[in-house]
């Protein structure tokens, strides 16, 4: 075919791709990177198409487009307008100005072929007459003149009509794959979740016989047993016993992604004051002070909210294990769209560089024979708390405390 088709577009990645796939496929192909520079030169060799982008440095897609379809020497010549058309008064726009057709951004290389090949085939057909008309529109109650003629219209409207459909498709397509992913991703979970009740029940029943059996050892012969002995058994106690609340809290951090909240009036300061009487059993020797504000009511999960005050009063108490005159407040903050506990401390604090870290799992602040844990506890706190909608946060400061934060729906 003779002639060349004009493609001018300021991105040197885009405009190569173009005119390598045009040129495999017959077309002589001139690239220019702005309106003002594609302007003059079709002023001097006429082409024979325009693929032009819209968002261009000197003198953009749409002004070009206008100024092509005024000139009577070039306004003949089709043009296809390069966008990503996110705005629909791109397409408004593409109208005014008298655009032959729209690609959207990123485009299939068939699709853009067929666009051309068939404005070429039918630039002959191009009404002729009828560009003194002039045709007003409505849009979100502005009036905009629209002065290309009919067959343009058809085009423009055909080819933006026809990319929705594609992407429509696209969009219907992707959503039978999420769903399909869903749906292995249920199956997945429910074998995870059988898996850890499995492994932390098989684990648990031998580290109990080593509990009671190393237990039993120690009564029987403590007296015979040297104190070098005596540290061992005491050893292989502590160890289970560690591996024991590991598996524990591996399972609930497990579980809790599939949780299911049943929301309603919870008592948080009762609940607290619950879970402090639990919490003191452990050492009743031990002087702490607590500090429960009254009235506290939430809307959530009783079990899942008393999950989250065992771990977060749980770690204050063993935090402040080395602080003279340790306490431990339970307060709320005031907000209007829902209420902000907090549990504060004045124990041994975190750094605040490494706050990011505190929800990680099995990420931990502190050394294990400082303060033993398992690093997992803060993990299902922070998905108990999303799944009421809510967030957490804390803040601290090495040897001055620490304080927690989350929220949960207003009780109304």
């Amino acid at each position: 075919m003779e002639g060349y088709i004009m493609v001018v577009e300021d991105s040197l990645v885009e405009s190569t791709m173009v005119k390598a796939l045009l040129k495999q496929h017959g077309y002589k192909v001139k690239v220019f990177h702005h309106g003002a520079e594609a302007f003059d030169a079709a002023n001097v060799e006429l082409p024979i198409l325009i693929i032009s982008d819209v968002l261009m440095p000197v003198m953009d897609g749409f002004e070009f487009c206008e100024k092509l379809k005024s000139t009577p020497y070039l306004m003949d010549v089709p043009v296809i307008l390069l966008t990503s058309l996110h705005d629909p008064l791109d397409i408004i726009r593409g109208l005014q100005v008298g655009a032959d057709n729209f690609i959207t951004k990123p485009f299939e290389s068939k699709y853009l072929l067929s666009r051309v090949n068939y404005l070429l085939a039918n630039r002959e057909l191009r009404s002729a007459g009828n560009t003194d008309m002039m045709l007003e529109i409505m849009f979100k109650g502005n009036r905009y003149a629209i002065n290309s003629e009919r067959k343009q219209i058809l085009d423009l409207l055909l080819s933006v009509y026809e990319t929705s459909i594609e992407q429509n498709q696209a969009l219907t397509e992707a959503q039978k794959q999420l769903q399909q992913t869903n749906e292995h991703l249920a199956i997945a979970n429910r074998d995870l979740e059988s898996f850890s009740y499995t492994i932390s029940h098989d684990l648990r029943t031998p580290l109990n016989y080593i509990s009671v059996s190393t237990q039993l050892l120690k009564q029987k012969h403590e007296k015979e047993f040297n104190e070098e002995d005596n540290s061992y058994l005491n050893t292989i106690l502590n160890t289970v016993r560690s591996m024991v609340d590991m598996i524990s809290d591996l399972l609930q951090f497990s579980r809790s992604g599939n949780i299911k909240v049943d929301l309603q009036k919870v008592d948080l300061t009762d609940l607290s004051k619950k879970v402090i009487d639990w919490t003191r059993q452990d050492n009743p020797e031990r002087e702490i002070r607590f500090i429960v504000e009254e009235g506290i009511y939430v809307s959530g999960d009783p079990s899942l909210l008393m999950v989250v005050m065992k771990n977060l009063l749980g770690n204050a108490w063993k935090y402040t294990s080395y602080t003279a005159n340790p306490e431990i407040y339970i307060g709320t903050q005031p907000n209007e769209d829902h209420t902000t506990v907090f549990v504060k401390d004045n124990g041994a604090g975190f750094n605040p560089n490494q706050a990011h870290n505190l929800f990680t799992p099995f990420v931990r602040l502190h050394s294990q024979d400082e303060f033993p844990g398992t690093g997992v506890g803060l993990s299902t706190v922070k998905r108990i708390v999303e799944k009421h909608g809510g967030k957490i946060w804390a803040t601290g400061e090495v040897g001055k405390g620490a304080t927690f934060f989350f929220t949960v729906p207003k009780y109304i």
